[in-house]
């Protein structure tokens, strides 16, 4: 990389601490704001992803940061290129996303002139991106590289922006590169533990609460082995499913949109809540009403990397600060009680889980996504990863899929539509041995749908499969709700998304009837290419318990 007289261009130079710092793989949409990247990208060992839209871009880095824990990577070019990405940045911040974008930016001398394109990107992303910062000094790139890699990985994780003066990449510098920056975790102290285990100790009903990110296979299995050991039941927050195996004789549900009644009770009544890893915000804690605020009503222990967010919203008994991982080491070292008082608790939640998600519940028409997922979990195998992005689909996925292992599943927290095509794309990119599953309602999938040509470009097979119900669902169960018999502005009229997938050089198939379904995902499988399964579907069937018609009825009854 360097030239005969040492020295490297800025581009080089920042190419360069991407490798230092490992990084494996980059997602863009490129632009003339940084050719001196891309450039440099061109000798570097460094796969780039090319994609269709910079939105599809930051989300598949995301993607690739949320389940590896390491920064997803993406560049993009100033003004309406940063602005695009601005969703991923968005998703990463909420979902506590390790994550960093990088933008071309105007030539430092035109600043303040409102040149073309030009943006503040400090101002424009500060409040939704851990840190946004700009590189005047091409001497200080191996500086800030790595501490937006530090900043990224630390505590709560999260995206990081960093701008890039086109001058300032072409400027010719000799300059050490930096260290490989090194994973800076807390854990808990000995006599928190043991604080934790006496409050544990004198409970009737505990309950263990998982979420957050900062998890790893190794730290899922340890706390597995705890609540087994302990009897305590365990529930995962909105969208971390994965990490708990569905089948464990402790876990008790999703606590998210649309939960268990029954868990929602035991939540409810429990007399100590172990949190760890989740901030409980609105989706999990059911629109902040099922803790008091600051005060909860029960003891809580509160464990996660991230001081700041300790006593933030809730005040607990016991503050942990610590990540998930190094606190779950931790629970090898706690001997249970005897005879626990809550000793059936556990298996009796547990039912109550299985119970819930046995079997799909009867909806209106033709097609029952439920079905569909149960299918998918009876032929999936453990490690394949489900992508979705948002909409009341995804109700079937949270009740119905069963996921068993860690780092295979991939919703936003933030509820971002337009998510699961991109989240496919760039995790099937880096796991291509593992079957990737994108799921997806009809809006949501036409927000992003154009990557479906990225993964045909880079012959990634994922399979779609598109929940066509003609309209923003969501909105349209609200609106019923709210104002019960006036639609306006959420019906759809849709494309033929088999026809789609064929016209971009993949496999696409239509199902009118539930019974179709495992033959349709067979033929895709087999395929070997991108697929797509459009599934017609009755829009009455809203949510797997209920109906447009009956939110409007009751709706027009209370207003009566």
């Amino acid at each position: 990389m360097r030239g005969k007289d040492n020295m490297r261009t800025g581009g080089q130079v920042l190419v360069d601490q991407l490798a230092v710092h490992g990084v494996t793989h980059a997602f863009c949409v490129p632009g003339e704001s940084y050719l001196a990247v891309l450039d440099a990208l061109h000798d570097a060992a460094i796969p780039v992803t090319v994609c269709r839209q910079e939105g599809g871009a930051a989300m598949m880095a995301e993607a690739q940061g949320k389940l590896t824990g390491r920064p997803g990577i993406c560049f993009v070019t100033r003004g309406p290129g940063a602005t695009n990405a601005s969703a991923g940045i968005h998703i990463a911040k909420q979902d506590s996303t390790p994550m960093i974008l990088f933008v071309g930016q105007i030539e430092t001398g035109m600043r303040e002139r409102e040149a073309f394109q030009e943006v503040d990107y400090r101002a424009a992303f500060g409040p939704i991106a851990k840190w946004a910062t700009e590189i005047d000094d091409a001497d200080r790139i191996p500086e800030i590289i790595s501490r937006a890699f530090h900043v990224a990985m630390s505590g709560r994780p999260g995206p990081v922006v960093i701008a890039l003066p086109e001058n300032m990449l072409v400027e010719r510098i000799a300059v050490a590169d930096a260290l490989p920056y090194r994973e800076i975790g807390t854990a808990p102290a000995a006599a928190e533990m043991q604080e934790m285990a006496a409050l544990l100790a004198k409970a009737k009903a505990p309950m263990v609460i998982a979420g957050g990110s900062r998890w790893s296979p190794e730290a899922c299995n340890q706390l597995m082995a705890f609540a087994e050991r302990w009897s305590l039941p365990v529930c995962t927050t909105f969208r971390r499913a994965h990490l708990i195996d569905a089948l464990h004789p402790c876990y008790a549900g999703d606590l998210g949109i649309g939960p268990n009644p029954k868990l929602l009770a035991r939540v409810k009544d429990a007399d100590l809540i172990v949190m760890i890893g989740d901030r409980m915000s609105e989706m999990s804690s059911q629109g902040y009403t099922l803790f008091g605020i600051p005060n909860v009503q029960m003891p809580l222990v509160h464990v996660h990397p991230g001081a700041e967010e300790l006593g933030r919203v809730y005040a607990p008994r016991l503050a942990i600060n610590a990540t998930p991982v190094a606190f779950c080491a931790a629970l090898a070292a706690l001997s249970p009680p005897p005879k626990p008082v809550w000793a059936d608790t556990a298996r009796a939640a547990h039912a109550d889980y299985l119970a819930f998600s046995e079997t799909a519940t009867p909806v209106p028409g033709s097609v029952n996504l439920g079905e569909a997922i149960c299918h998918l979990r009876t032929v999936l195998p453990a490690d394949a990863i489900i992508c979705n992005g948002a909409g009341n689909f995804a109700g079937w996925i949270h009740r119905f899929y069963r996921f068993r292992s860690f780092a295979t599943q991939l919703a936003p927290t933030s509820g971002s539509m337009g998510y699961g095509v991109p989240a496919a794309v760039g995790i099937k990119a880096l796991y291509r041995d593992r079957p990737v599953v994108c799921i997806a309602g009809d809006g949501d999938f036409l927000m992003h749908g154009q990557e479906f040509m990225t993964a045909v470009q880079y012959a990634l097979p994922i399979i779609i499969v598109v929940f066509d119900n003609g309209m923003y669902g969501t909105i349209r169960m609200h609106q019923e709700r709210e104002y019960p018999g006036r639609v306006v502005a959420t019906a759809l009229k849709n494309p033929d998304f088999a026809a789609y997938a064929r016209a971009f050089g993949g496999f696409g198939v239509t199902v009118t009837k539930t019974a179709d379904f495992p033959a349709a995902f067979k033929a895709a499988q087999e395929s070997g290419q991108p697929a797509i399964i459009h599934l017609k579907v009755d829009a009455e069937g809203i949510t797997p318990s209920t109906t447009l018609t009956a939110i409007r009825e009751k709706a027009l009854a209370a207003k009566a």
